[in-house]
């Protein structure tokens, strides 16, 4: 399931308010013997509580879909591919963000408005969605040993080259208790299943084949591929590409590009905010302040 880039139970909150009628500040929304509860005390409390977020939230939508089109039917799709992806657990996922069908369609619809502004100007070529629908029709079956510094990682890497057991050294050395009794192996795993450092190597290995050590957030690893096979069922490419180029375009784009490419949406859109409880809601996306400089290293 694709990452949304605002938290899901607020943006659908916003955008679930923002949905109620402009009729009068007075209509009375809820009614009890203890009193009414009218459109204008809704308005100020959400103001108190989430008025500047939800101000965001709203003119970032607004510029979004004045600039890019997201269909109804890309929605959808997207909407049943996390219904697919979740199974029964999906309903439970809607429960505790307090969404309903309606409201979480309305976060993929400002998801994927971001996901365009973000992505409009990279470029994926052919080549990378074939390579990339091969390795998500393949499975990998491979060992490693972990350790916490390069220099470890070098010397093991030279004993392995000179007929070292990897076994042996995995289980001896490794940092990873849990395959370390097994002797480094961690069975069959596909994409998305390692962090990305160790993907990307150990799909570069042919069968046997011991890598270089490769740094991840977790150490310094050695890898070693045991055996591939293709996975079963694989859905057609035509029918993955679409969605595979989509993934690659987000996994290359610069996600820092994204505020200041909507602050000059805004900009172009001339927006006055006539709140003056709310009148700098949008400060932070339209004169964001310069991270502050690194201390000098002793």
């Amino acid at each position: 399931m694709k990452k949304s880039f605002l938290t899901v139970t607020l943006a659908a909150s916003v955008l679930a308010l923002a949905a109620c009628s402009d009729s009068g500040d007075g209509e009375v929304i809820v009614s009890s013997d203890a009193g009414d509860v009218t459109k204008d005390e809704l308005y100020q409390e959400m103001k108190t509580s989430i008025g500047e977020q939800a101000v965001q939230i709203l003119m970032i939508e607004k510029v979004l879909a004045e600039n890019y089109e997201v269909t109804d039917k890309e929605v959808d799709a997207e909407y049943n591919s996390n219904k697919e992806e979740l199974g029964e657990s999906f309903d439970q996922f809607l429960a505790q963000n307090n969404q309903t069908e309606e409201s979480y369609k309305k976060v993929i619809r400002l998801n994927l408005l971001q996901e365009k502004a973000l992505t409009e100007d990279v470029e994926v070529t052919d080549e990378e969605i074939q390579a990339q629908y091969d390795r998500q029709g393949t499975e990998l079956n491979a060992r490693h040993i972990l350790v916490a510094d390069e220099e470890t990682a070098n010397s093991l890497k030279k004993e392995l080259d000179e007929g070292g057991d990897f076994a042996a050294l995995a289980e001896k050395n490794s940092t990873d208790t849990g395959s370390a009794a097994n002797g480094g192996n961690l069975d069959w795993f596909g994409p998305g299943a390692m962090v990305p450092e160790f993907e990307e190597v150990a799909y570069g290995l042919e069968v046997d084949e011991i890598s270089e050590p490769v740094a991840s957030e977790f150490g310094f690893h050695i890898i070693q591929v045991l055996d591939k096979r293709k996975v079963e069922d694989q859905p057609a490419f035509e029918d993955q590409k679409e969605d595979i180029r989509s993934e690659l375009a987000i996994s290359k784009a610069d996600q820092t590009t994204l505020l200041p490419k909507v602050a000059d949406l805004m900009k172009e859109a001339n927006v006055e905010i006539k709140d003056e409880d709310l009148e700098g809601a949008l400060d932070d996306i339209l004169n964001p302040q310069p991270a502050p400089e690194a201390a000098p290293a002793e």
